[in-house]
C-alpha cells in the first residue's frame, strides 16, 4: 500500500480528488470567469518583482525537456487520443496551482529586499493557527528536506543529464566540459538570490517558448494539409482504453518524461507546492491575482506548448510507435527541417535546463533559508547543488528516478493535505476578486 502511494497510483488519485473537490467548492470560480482572468492578466505590473516575472520564474521550474518530448512517450503509450486527456487533466490543475500560488501570497514574509515565501510558510501558519506546535515546525520541515531532496535529483542531475546528452549529439560537447560551463553559469547567479533569477528567467522563459512555438506553428504550416486529420484522431481515439491510460500517464508524468523516462509527475508540478517558492516573491496586492497567473503558467505548459508538440508528432507521418521520446521527437521536427531543426532542439533543451536548474537552485535556498538562518548552510548548499551537476554529466545512477519519485509524492501528499485545511481562506481571496 505504501508503496503504490509513493510510486504513483496514490498520488495521481489525491491529486485528482483535490482538484474536482476545489472545482466544486469554488463553483467554478475563477475558470468560469474567463473575461475577469483575461482583465487581471493584462493589468498594469506592480512595482518589485511583477506578477509576470514571479510566473517565468516558476515556468523556468516547470518548463523543460518533457515539453519537447514527454508528450511524445504519452502518444506512443496511448496512440493520438492521449492529448484529449492531457487537456482533461490540465483542467483540474489549473485549479490546483491557483489555490497553492493564492496561499504562497497569503502567507508570503516581507524583508528589506522584497517578498519571499512558499508552501513551507503557508503550512507553518496552518497548523500554528490551530494550536499544533509540533507540527508547525516538523511538517515544513519535512516538507523543506523533500524539496531539498529534489532540488539535487530532478532539479539538478537529471536535467544536466539530458543537456549534457543533447549537446553532445548535436555538438560533439564532452560532458564534462558542459558541466562546468553549467556549474559557471549557475552558481555565481543562484548566489546572488531569486531577485536575480528571477531577472534572467524572465527574459530567457519567453524567447525560448516564443521559439519553440514559432517552430512548431511553421511546421504545422508546412503540413496543414494533415492538421484536420491529426484534430480529428485526437478526439475519435480519445475514448479508447489505451487513449485514457496513455494521456493520463503523458500528463502525470510528463515533467519527469522531459528528461527520459522519469516517472510518477506532473508537467506542471500543480500540487507539488514547488512553484509557490517562485510566485510568493511578487509584489501582487491580491493573492487571488496572482493565482490567476498560476492559471496561465498551466496554460501555457500543457495547453500551448505540449499541444503544439503533439500535433507537429503526429502530423509529422513518423512511426508513433517509437517509446524514445527523444528519438521520436527529433524525427517529427527535422523531418522536414533536417539538421536546422536537431539544432534548434539541443539549444531548447539547454536554455530550458539551464533555467530550471537556476529555479531550483533558488527554490533549494529558500528550503535552506526556512531550516536555518546560519549563512555557512547556504554555501554548503550551493557547493553541493554544483556537485550535483558534475555528478549528473558524469554518471546518472539509476536510482536517482526513484529517489526523484519518492520525493515529488512527499511533497505533493504533504501540500494537497494542507490546501485542503485552508480551503476557507482560498475561497475567501477568490470572492474578493471574482
Amino acid at each position: 500500500m505504501l508503496s503504490w502511494m509513493l510510486t504513483g497510483g496514490g498520488v495521481l488519485f489525491f491529486l485528482l480528488l483535490v482538484g474536482i473537490f476545489f472545482l466544486f467548492y469554488l463553483k467554478g470560480l475563477p475558470l468560469r470567469r474567463p473575461g475577469r482572468l483575461l482583465k487581471i492578466l493584462t493589468e498594469k505590473q506592480e512595482d518589485g518583482t511583477s506578477p509576470a516575472k514571479a510566473t517565468f520564474l516558476a515556468l523556468a521550474g516547470t518548463l523543460g525537456v518533457g515539453n519537447l518530448v514527454g508528450v511524445a512517450n504519452a502518444i506512443a503509450v496511448g496512440g493520438p487520443g492521449a492529448i484529449f486527456w492531457m487537456w482533461v487533466s490540465a483542467f483540474f490543475a489549473m485549479i490546483l496551482k491557483y489555490a497553492e500560488i493564492l496561499l504562497s501570497v497569503r502567507h508570503r514574509r516581507e524583508w528589506e529586499c522584497g517578498f519571499f515565501g512558499g508552501a513551507a510558510y503557508y503550512m507553518k501558519d496552518c497548523f500554528e493557527r490551530r494550536g499544533h506546535g509540533c507540527l508547525a515546525r516538523l511538517y515544513p520541515a519535512i516538507f523543506s528536506c523533500f524539496l531539498l531532496l529534489n532540488s539535487f535529483s530532478m532539479g539538478s542531475m537529471i536535467q544536466v543529464d539530458a543537456i549534457a546528452t543533447s549537446a553532445k549529439s548535436a555538438f560533439h560537447l564532452p560532458p564534462l566540459v558542459c558541466a562546468l560551463l553549467l556549474v559557471l553559469l549557475v552558481i555565481p547567479l543562484a548566489a546572488k538570490g531569486t531577485k536575480e533569477i528571477s531577472a534572467l528567467t524572465s527574459y530567457l522563459v519567453p524567447i525560448m517558448s516564443l521559439g519553440l512555438v514559432v517552430l512548431s506553428v511553421f511546421l504545422l504550416i508546412l503540413r496543414k494539409e494533415y492538421l484536420g486529420d491529426a484534430i480529428r484522431s485526437i478526439f475519435l481515439s480519445a475514448f479508447s482504453k489505451e487513449s485514457f491510460a496513455g494521456g493520463l500517464l503523458g500528463f502525470l508524468t510528463s515533467r519527469a518524461l522531459r528528461v527520459g523516462t522519469m516517472r510518477g509527475l506532473l508537467s506542471n508540478e500543480a500540487g507539488c507546492g514547488t512553484s509557490p517558492t517562485a510566485h510568493a516573491t511578487s509584489s501582487a496586492i491580491f493573492p487571488a491575482k496572482q493565482g490567476v497567473w498560476g492559471i496561465f503558467e498551466v496554460f501555457v505548459d500543457t495547453i500551448l506548448l505540449c499541444s503544439l508538440s503533439a500535433l507537429v508528432i503526429i502530423t509529422s507521418g513518423v512511426d508513433l510507435s517509437n517509446s524514445d521520446g527523444m528519438a521520436l521527437t527529433l524525427l517529427a521536427y527535422s523531418s522536414v527541417l533536417g539538421q536546422g531543426a536537431s539544432i534548434f532542439l539541443a539549444v531548447a533543451v539547454f536554455v530550458f535546463g539551464y533555467a530550471t536548474l537556476l529555479c531550483w537552485a533558488g527554490y533549494g535556498l529558500e528550503s535552506v533559508r526556512f531550516l536555518t538562518t546560519k549563512k555557512g548552510w547556504k554555501a554548503l548548499y550551493l557547493a553541493l547543488f554544483a556537485l550535483s551537476i558534475l555528478c549528473g554529466a558524469a554518471f546518472l545512477p539509476r536510482y536517482i528516478w526513484e529517489v526523484s519519485d519518492f520525493a515529488i509524492a512527499g511533497l505533493t501528499l504533504l501540500n494537497l493535505t494542507v490546501l485542503f485545511l485552508l480551503r476557507r481562506e482560498v475561497k475567501e481571496e477568490t470572492l474578493r476578486v471574482f
